[in-house]
Parts: structure tokens; C-alpha cells; sequence
């Protein structure tokens, strides 16, 4: 996985654009491949001056296309979907790479009341830290010196970043560290301070100073923002940098007072001998050098003063406009300097002012050790999703007539997440998915009794339960049950796990299972899990589904299985035991069950970590643990949950999902030999796309092939 980060602007005029491009330097001179990514972009096409500033200094080669997530408009039409087609065009760029910068939106379109919470999210569900970026600088569009507001207090920056910490905390976002840019070169140290006060200790604050030309527009800019045309100079000089803005309401010789070097003065057109003045000016070694002149009003210039100044033959600039003095005035104090990949000067100015100002070596270890701690439910299910399509494993679908699995199925094709056998009849089923415009062509859709392996299943069962008075009659009725032959397939290695239910009973799906599948060695119980998504973390719940009134072995099962499952979905297992009461502090015959079922677990799994009988409180809250079992490895920070009975289980994950927004992935059958997984009867699309690719992995775990 690449080393990425974040870059975020906390309001607007940051120019963090100038922050990402230290940034990049400082990657590009770590690591081979640095990608970059703008997560949403203006422009749907990709066209985008921010990134073509980026891409043309980084050292890699990507069609731009491949490095925009989502339009504005896309965000504002579907957001959820964006977020995820955002997640999946990064992860697609991330695979090519060592390290990606992305950037943040421009706050250019009110999309949202707060647009930095948005950019928090989408840095938690891309799993990347992010480098908060401020501005020094208070932004008046009417200021007279181009972008050169006046520098903000340091109470100021403090106020701002103890705000902006409170939507990251709601977001689940990491910081890697912060940037004041367009600071106050005289107040560095006290506005690192007082920033770093509103921060966490862990994150450093850098400080960039104001660098007047970086925001300083060139007078080319100026003549496209005025709608203007060049009258007289050189064209060459449309490259001036506009350092300041005099408006010559007065006298030639008040106006000469006025200006300074790289001033842009806004003259009415019929002023002609202020016009000649500033020329002069211009010219002479004992004024300032202008970097140009706007006429308003759009008056011609008379005839004998054009012919005049056409024998000077000026070189400055002289722009004429028919915008009136204050359209014109604020047109051009509105403009503001673009570090563009055309414009070399201003980008190697840019890039000289951060890398001086970053501690480099800082940044890259940063990014080296910090790893994000949430884990969003669109993350997760991403993960997921990649993880089963990394070595993709063939799934049998009994439930061929449903149009929800068919929805689900044709999801899995087109992402290549599994491969899958679809039971029914193959003509229905290809008609159904035509009418509802799905494509199931990479299926291999089965009749079970019409299929090559009908007799090998038949077979098979006999053998297996010929005991129980199975003859060849009975199994070839049996096998004519979908569940049954699905499941077979999977206990022939034809298939590598099955998922039903959608249109089935619970017991319907498992019975076959428990029959000739059966658990694995040392299992005394098939159990089931959820894996609860909530906004940062992933929890296991067991068992949920399945035992009504485990006993004490069958407890310890649930919760070495459950410990099994949470690590082949790289969830670190710390078992909590659940129960009304903590530690020593009760008694009564369901906590001694607990404790019970807490001694055999150590006794059968010396390695896991185990805490038991305890409460759900003590469990997962901090402050709690510290009271109730300070000394406890899993109070506080449990992730795997084993409930004393299936009323508390199924009820508290429903509690969860419903209250908490998580999303509940499951039942997740475990302890079998080979994956079979059931799904509720009121299953999403999602909810069985989901299932069929956790099934997938099960199957992975377990080594099928």
C-alpha cells in the first residue's frame, strides 16, 4: 500500500496548492513512483490546474483522467456513491504507485455547509492522514494591495484549528501534521504556538511566510479578468507581476506620489495626462517600473495623444476596458496569482518557500509510521471486496430465481470479485436477468438435475449418510433441493462456498451443512458472527444467529471461532465475555456460566486475549475499564464480543445497526470445514454482494482451490 496523504485546505485562499507542491518535492525525492489525486474536481473531464501543476512535477505518468475521482456535480447528485467511486479510482492509482499526494476541494462550490468536514470524510474512507493547511492571511477582495490582506492574529489561527479539531474528530480523521501558510514572516514561532496548543501533541505545525509574488497576479491575468484589450506595449511585459493597485482618481503629480514597484494603476480613458505621466514614469531611472496600466471607461484615446505615444513606443502594458472604475477595481483586486504548470518562475518559487519551511525528513517519518486508526464502513467494504477478488474463488448460488441475488451476481462478475454457479433453470434465469438489463454471461448456470455432477452429489450423499438409511432413491430427491446440491458442490470441491437464504430459512440453508460438511476438528459447535461496521472500527459479534442457550463448551467455542474469524478479517482479536456484571463482582448461575466458559477458553487458547464475565460498558469505554479491570488487556479495547445467549446477541446487533447507523454484515456461519453462509430473507443487494465476498475469504482462509 502507498504512503499517502491528504492535503486539505480548512477554509478558503490557503493556497494549499503552493503546500502540496513542497509536499510532493519532498515525496518524489523518497520514493520512485509518486502518484497524484484531486478527489473531486470541477471540471468532470479531469481538466484541472491544480493537478496539471502537480503531474507536471511529480515523477510518474498518469492520463489525467485517472487522477480525478468525482465532478461537484456528481457530489452533489449522488454523495454516497461518490464517496465510493472516489475510494475505488484512488485505490486504482494507488496500486501503481509508492506514495499519492491528494488534494483537497477549492472551496469554489457551496456543496456544503462545512466544506472541510467533507474533505475529513474522504480522507477517513481513503484511510490516509491529512496535513491541515491555514491561512495566515485575512482575504478582502477589495483590498488595494493584490492579496495582500493583512496578516491574521495568532488567537485567530488558534480559535480556527480548535474548530477545525472537532470536525476531525467527528470524521475519525488522522492528522499528520498542520501548515500556517502566508504567515506573518515577523510572528513564525508565536503562531506555531498558538496553533500547536489546539492541536494534539503528536502533530508538528509549520509555518510558511507570505511570499508577496506567489499571490501577485501577472498582467496577462489582469487583461482576460477585465475583459480587456492591449493598446499599446509589449506583450512580453503581460508577464509583470502586480504588486500593488492605484486607482488615479486625482492629479498626474498626486498619482506619482502613489505608486511603487510593480503597481497597476486604473486610469480613466479620458485622463490622458495622467496616461502620459505614468508612461513617463515608467520610462524614467528615477520611478518605479509599473507592471501596467488599465483605461476605463472605454473612450477613444484622441488622436495627436495616440500618435504620441506611439513614437515613444512604450513597452509597458496599457490595457483598455469599458468597465466602469469600480467594476474594474474590484475585477482586478478579485484576481489573484495562479502557481500554474506553465508558470516555472512562480512554481520554483513556491517550492523553495515550503521545502525551507517543512522539516522534510519530519514529514517523511511521519508518513512512514503513522497508519490510520479508522476503519470506515465504505472502507471496509472495499477492503472486502478487493481482498476476494485478489484470488477469486467460485461460489454456488441456489437462489437463481431471485431477483436480488441475480443483482448481487451480476455485480460480483463485473468487479471479478468471485466466480459463481447460479442454480435454476439456465433459460429463466438468462431471461430474467435480460429483462432486468444484467449481464450473468461470465455464470455458469446450473440445473441440478440436469447437470454433469447430479450423480457424483447422489453418490456422494449416500456415502456419506448411508448410515442414517440413505439410499441412491432418497438422495436423488434430496439432491433435487437446491440447498442440498449447492452444498454438495461446495463438499466435492466443485464449488468453494455457497450462500443462500435470501429466499430460504435459516435452517433450510444450514441443514445440509451440518449433515455431511460438518465442523471442523476440536469444534463442538457451528456459531455465528456479524462483523458491525460503525463509523471508525470493526466489532465481531457472537453468536447471533444460531445457538439459543450455548453451554459452557459450546460458549468457548463461539469465542475461539470468533477470534478465528476476526483475524481472517484482520481484525486484532481482544475477546470480551459478555455479562451482567465485571470481573468478581457477581454471581448467579448465567455469570458463572461465563466465568466458566472464560477458564476453558485460556485453558484451550492460552495465546488469546480473553476477558470474562464482563460488561459491555467496561468492554469498550476507556474510562470504564480503568475503574472496573485496570489491569485488563481487552477492558476498553474489546473487539470481538461473545454474547451469553442468542436473545442478547440477535437483539443487541439489531439494537447497534439500527441506533448507530453500523452496518451489519452476516450472519457469518464458522466452525464448518467449508464456507456455507446464510442470508436474512429481507438481504439488500449490497447485503448479499457483501456476503458472497466474506464467503470468498472464508474459503481463501481455509485453503480451497
Amino acid at each position: 500500500m502507498a504512503r499517502s496523504v491528504y492535503v486539505a485546505s480548512v477554509e478558503g485562499h490557503t493556497a494549499k496548492s503552493v503546500v502540496a507542491l513542497g509536499v510532493l518535492e519532498t515525496l518524489t525525492k523518497k520514493f520512485q513512483k509518486v502518484g497524484v489525486f484531486r478527489a473531486i474536481s470541477e471540471d468532470p473531464s479531469g481538466h484541472d490546474a491544480i493537478l496539471e501543476l502537480l503531474m507536471s512535477n511529480t515523477n510518474t505518468e498518469f492520463a489525467i483522467e485517472d487522477c480525478v475521482g468525482v465532478s461537484y456535480r456528481e457530489m452533489h447528485e449522488t454523495p454516497e456513491k461518490s464517496l465510493g467511486k472516489i475510494l475505488e479510482r484512488y485505490k486504482a492509482l494507488e496500486a501503481s504507485c509508492d506514495a499519492v499526494v491528494v488534494v483537497g476541494s477549492d472551496y469554489t462550490d457551496v456543496f456544503s455547509p462545512a466544506e472541510f468536514s467533507f474533505n475529513a470524510r474522504v480522507a477517513a474512507n481513503l484511510g490516509i492522514p491529512m496535513i491541515l493547511v491555514f491561512n495566515g492571511r485575512e482575504i478582502h477582495t477589495t483590498s488595494e494591495h493584490l492579496g495582500q490582506a493583512k496578516p491574521r492574529n495568532s488567537q485567530d489561527l488558534k480559535s480556527m484549528a480548535e474548530l477545525v479539531m472537532q470536525e476531525v474528530a467527528d470524521a475519525h480523521t488522522t492528522i499528520l501534521a498542520a501548515v500556517v501558510n502566508r504567515a506573518d514572516s515577523e510572528r513564525l514561532q508565536s503562531i506555531k504556538e498558538a496553533v500547536g496548543k489546539a492541536l494534539p501533541d503528536s502533530v508538528p505545525v509549520w509555518v510558511v511566510p507570505e511570499d508577496p509574488h506567489l499571490p501577485a497576479p501577472r498582467m496577462g491575468q489582469i487583461l482576460e479578468a477585465v475583459d480587456g484589450k492591449l493598446l499599446f506595449g509589449s506583450g512580453k511585459r503581460l508577464t509583470n507581476e502586480a504588486m500593488d493597485l492605484v486607482v488615479a482618481a486625482m492629479t498626474p503629480e498626486h498619482v506619482l506620489q502613489r505608486i511603487s514597484e510593480g503597481s497597476v494603476v486604473v486610469v480613466p480613458a479620458d485622463r490622458t495626462d495622467v496616461l502620459l505621466a505614468l508612461l513617463m514614469a515608467d520610462a524614467s531611472k528615477t520611478f518605479p517600473s509599473l507592471a501596467g496600466i488599465v483605461l476605463n471607461g472605454g473612450f477613444e484615446i484622441p488622436e495627436p495623444i495616440r500618435v504620441l505615444i506611439e513614437g515613444l513606443d512604450p513597452t509597458l502594458p496599457v490595457v483598455t476596458t469599458d468597465g466602469r472604475s469600480f467594476d474594474t477595481t474590484v475585477k482586478i483586486s478579485s484576481t489573484r496569482g495562479l502557481v500554474s504548470a506553465r508558470d516555472l518562475q512562480k512554481i520554483e518559487r513556491a517550492r523553495k518557500l515550503v521545502v525551507d519551511h517543512l522539516d522534510t525528513e519530519q514529514l517523511v517519518d511521519l508518513l512512514e509510521q503513522t497508519t490510520p486508526r479508522a476503519i470506515t464502513p465504505l472502507f471496509f467494504e472495499y477492503s472486502l471486496l478487493k481482498r476476494a477478488s485478489d484470488d477469486q474463488k467460485t461460489i454456488v448460488l441456489p437462489e437463481g430465481d431471485d431477483d436480488r441475488v441475480l443483482a448481487a451476481a451480476s455485480q460480483i462478475l463485473g468487479k471479478k470479485i468471485a466466480k459463481l454457479i447460479i442454480l435454476g433453470d439456465p433459460q429463466q434465469i438468462q431471461a430474467k436477468a435480460n429483462a432486468l438489463g444484467l449481464d450473468l454471461s461470465a455464470a455458469s448456470l446450473m440445473d441440478p438435475a440436469k447437470s454433469e455432477h447430479f450423480a457424483a452429489c447422489v453418490a456422494e450423499y449416500v456415502k456419506l449418510r448411508s448410515h442414517k438409511g440413505v439410499t441412491e432413491e432418497k438422495a436423488k430427491e434430496v439432491m433435487l433441493d437446491v440447498s442440498y446440491f449447492g452444498t454438495m458442490l461446495v463438499q466435492l470441491g466443485l464449488a468453494d462456498g455457497m450462500v443462500s437464504g435470501a429466499a430460504h430459512t435459516t435452517a433450510h440453508t444450514i441443514k445440509p451443512s451440518f449433515e455431511f460438511i460438518k465442523a471442523k476438528p476440536g469444534v463442538s459447535a457451528v456459531s455465528s458472527v456479524f462483523l458491525m461496521a460503525l463509523e471508525d472500527r470493526v466489532l465481531v459479534y457472537g453468536d447471533c444467529a444460531v445457538i439459543p442457550e450455548p453451554s459452557v463448551e459450546e460458549l468457548a467455542d463461539i469465542a475461539i471461532s470468533s477470534a478465528e474469524t476476526a483475524r481472517s478479517f484482520n481484525i486484532e482479536p481482544h475477546v470480551a465475555m459478555l455479562s451482567y456484571s465485571t470481573g468478581e463482582s457477581g454471581s448467579g448461575a448465567d455469570v458463572d456460566r461465563v466465568r466458566a466458559a472464560t477458564k476453558l477458553v485460556r485453558e484451550r487458547a492460552p495465546e488469546l486475549s480473553v476477558e470474562g464475565p464482563i460488561q459491555y460498558d467496561a468492554a469498550v469505554d476507556v474510562a470504564v475499564a480503568k475503574a472496573k479491570l485496570p489491569e485488563s488487556t481487552v477492558a476498553g479495547r474489546a473487539t470481538v464480543f461473545v454474547f451469553p445467549d442468542l436473545n442478547t446477541g440477535n437483539n443487541t446487533y439489531k439494537a447497534v445497526q439500527r441506533t448507530a447507523g453500523a452496518l451489519a454484515i452476516g450472519p457469518i456461519l464458522q466452525g464448518l470445514n467449508k464456507p456455507v453462509n446464510d442470508l436474512s430473507r429481507g438481504a439488500l443487494v449490497q447485503d448479499i454482494v457483501n456476503t458472497i465476498a466474506i464467503t470468498a475469504i472464508q474459503a481463501q482462509s481455509m485453503g480451497q482451490k
